[in-house]
Parts: C-alpha cells; sequence; structure tokens
C-alpha cells in the first residue's frame, strides 16, 4: 500500500502547525514548526499568499487526512460511508476516523506517534477481543477490547510508555486498564470528544461540490 515516506515535518510546516506526527518531539525544542515556521520549498520563506475558499476547505482535508494518516482513497471512502450514515455526515467522518484501531492504539497510550501505532498494530501487537488484527484500519466497536498480545507484554518500550501514559488524557469513550495491558471502547465518541482543532464543515462543504 503507497505510503508518504519523506519527512513528516514537512507536512506540519506545510500546514503552518503541528500535527504531532512525531510524537514526543513536536514538543520540545527541537521541533521544525517552532525554528522553521514557513512552507517547506525554495519559495516557502516568502509571504504566505491569501487563501481562497476553496484553498482553506483543500487545506483542512488535507491537514485532517495527515493527523490520521490516511491517503485520499481511503479518506474519501470514509467521507461516503459518513454521508449515507444517519446523523451529521462531518461528525460521522471524524468517528470513523476516532474509531481506527492504529487511533485507538495511539490514545491508550501504547504508541508514541500515529505511524508508530500503526506499524505496532501491522506487526500483530494487538487483539481485539482476544482475535488477532494486524490492519490498522480497522474500526472498533462499542465494548471492544484492545489487548496487547501476551508476547508483546515484555517489551520494555511498551511497558514503560503505558506507564507513563496520564489516564487524565484519556478521551471520555475510551478507559485503561494498565495492569492488563488492555483497552476498552465504552461508547462511540461524541463530537465534544475530540478535541484537535479541526472544522470539519469545510471538508463536506468540499466533497459536497
Amino acid at each position: 500500500m503507497a505510503r508518504y515516506t519523506d519527512a513528516k515535518c514537512k507536512l506540519c510546516r506545510r500546514e503552518g502547525r503541528k500535527l504531532f506526527l512525531k510524537g514526543d518531539k513536536c514538543s520540545s525544542p527541537k521541533c521544525s514548526v517552532e525554528k522553521r515556521s514557513y512552507a517547506p520549498g525554495m519559495h516557502g520563506k516568502g509571504s504566505r499568499k491569501k487563501i481562497s475558499g476553496y484553498g482553506l476547505q483543500l487545506r483542512e482535508k488535507q491537514r485532517v487526512k495527515r493527523m490520521y494518516g490516511v491517503l485520499e482513497r481511503q479518506f474519501r471512502i470514509y467521507f461516503k460511508k459518513a454521508d449515507k450514515k444517519r446523523g451529521a455526515t462531518g461528525e460521522n467522518l471524524l468517528q470513523f476516523l476516532e474509531r481506527r484501531l492504529d487511533n485507538v492504539v495511539l490514545k491508550l497510550g501504547f504508541a508514541k506517534s500515529s505511524s508508530h501505532a500503526r506499524q505496532l498494530v501491522g506487526h500483530g501487537h494487538f487483539l481485539v477481543n482476544d482475535r488477532k488484527v494486524n490492519i490498522p484500519s480497522f474500526i472498533v466497536g462499542e465494548k471492544d477490547v484492545i489487548k496487547l498480545r501476551e508476547r508483546s507484554q515484555s517489551i520494555e518500550e511498551l511497558k514503560s510508555r503505558l506507564e507513563e501514559k496520564d489516564e487524565r488524557e484519556l478521551p471520555g469513550w475510551l478507559s485503561l486498564d494498565k495492569v492488563n495491558f488492555c483497552g476498552t471502547v465504552e461508547r462511540v465518541p461524541k463530537r465534544e470528544d475530540i478535541t484537535a482543532p479541526i472544522e470539519e464543515h469545510l471538508i463536506v462543504e468540499l466533497y459536497s461540490k
């Protein structure tokens, strides 16, 4: 499957804000957005042009895609499913993205970044309801239990990250059991559970043209 392989910091600089694609480094002085807030490329240091309405919609879509590590084709599929589902299309779209297994693994504290979470899932480190799932895009459901496989529980990096996880940082729709190396999807996430600054109405407007 196609995957972005260039420097992740370029994506943040292109969007003009942090997307937290490199975990803890994004909160440190080493973050490239702090040092070079202009867009990448030979013309990036010039003043940013005024963005049109379509440009704002496009940039919001690109930013959300990059936050969740989703490529265009899959993102469009999520939008079509969200549009067919009852309720607000934008909120439905965010629910699909939030419930991806790689995102849940990241939220529970097992991974340091979204790409790290995809790698862990792809390598088969997690069980969903006691069944091995190695598909990062797998959509978890209400009351699903995501557990670190027994043979993976001895990996020091994963153990230390889980121990350091502050449960107060967990979104309200997830719960964490550090002792048993697992988390539970208590309910489907609501719009207020998603604290990232996302203007999903711009994405809906873009795809509705």
